[in-house]
């Protein structure tokens, strides 16, 4: 198999296929699209859970193990409360290394007021690089509870931030030597600062206010994958106007540099929502300083498309990042 998250068709046959729903309790469970559990508590409470790996990259590996996992549960609607770690290191790793990637998750847990709750910790000859994967719980009222399945024909569908915002950030970090042969200084520095805007908590806050039915974080697959996930999720289709994406223009001049394409690149930090009231919403994000923008509408059937001038792309399940073609 390929680097990356599976494709659809495999997820479907020998992991979705192979398990059983057994307990009541079990709200929504897994499938495709869905990033969070939710479990009920037999009040007006639920539990809110999702788990995620670090895998593409070693820097900020602890920033970026909090966020992801945080913002799978913010993406829910819920209030994140904290996380458990695994973390798995290869032979080579120094304690102080170890206790920078701590110092690194409890700065980002000090900053969305989560706590670190456990985990285990672990040198291994099973990997080459660390491996941090962050399981988070959330909590939420069950009337309030949001899912990816959500979106419904005739909604718009409203972008935050920019396509590609992760991937830029990793890349500008990782190949810096490389881009200096072209780039200035200051232009990488800048890409780089992109991780800066990675948590999408504030915007499901806003969100959760004005009134939603769907929510996704935008990660591996990029921008393209995730419409793909809320269309299949729903089992709706999708129409997207390409020049209504929002891209920065370091994520460009990279993706042009490595050959990439930006809306297939990861991009935690932007997220999609759909709603009836997209103007709106876009209006609050905005006043909270969050960049945002109607891209689309939700539409019958299975179409899912792309309009860009007089060109229609047909989006497919989700494929290889193009991250991994440069990591």
């Amino acid at each position: 198999m390929k680097l990356g998250k599976i494709p659809e068709t495999i997820l479907k046959r020998s992991v979705l296929k192979q398990i059983r729903h057994r307990r009541e309790e079990v709200l929504v469970g897994p499938a495709i699209g869905e990033d969070c559990s939710v479990i009920d508590l037999n009040g007006d409470e639920v539990i809110v859970m999702s788990t995620d790996p670090i895998t593409g990259t070693v820097q900020d590996i602890g920033t970026l193990a909090v966020h992801i996992t945080a913002n799978d549960i913010a993406s829910s609607g819920a209030e994140v409360i904290g996380i458990m770690l695994s973390v798995l290191l290869p032979e080579n790793t120094t304690e102080a290394e170890l206790k920078s990637m701590m110092h690194e998750v409890d700065k980002v847990c000090e900053q969305l007021h989560i706590e670190v709750l456990g985990g285990h910790t672990e040198v291994t000859k099973a990997v080459n690089q660390p491996i941090v994967t962050a399981t988070g719980i959330g909590k939420m009222k069950k009337s309030d509870m949001i899912k990816t399945s959500g979106a419904i024909a005739g909604q718009e569908i409203v972008m935050t931030k920019w396509a590609g915002l992760e991937g830029t950030a990793i890349i500008a970090k990782a190949k810096e030597q490389e881009l200096l042969s072209k780039y200035s200084e200051g232009f990488i520095k800048k890409a780089q600062k992109m991780l800066d805007n990675i948590s999408v908590v504030p915007e499901s806050r806003v969100a959760m206010k004005v009134g939603v039915t769907s929510m996704h974080d935008v990660t591996e697959g990029g921008i393209f994958g995730a419409l793909w996930e809320i269309g299949a999720a729903s089992k709706v289709g999708i129409e997207v106007d390409l020049q209504k994406i929002q891209l920065k223009q370091e994520t460009v001049e990279i993706c042009e540099f490595f050959d990439l394409n930006p809306y297939m690149l990861i991009s935690s930090g932007c997220m999609l929502i759909v709603c009836d009231s997209a103007n709106l919403l876009v209006d609050r994000l905005k006043e909270e300083g969050i960049s945002a923008c109607v891209i689309g509408r939700i539409t019958e059937g299975n179409d899912r498309i792309v309009i860009n001038g007089e060109e229609v792309r047909y989006l497919e399940p989700p494929r290889m990042d193009e991250l991994y073609k440069v990591m």
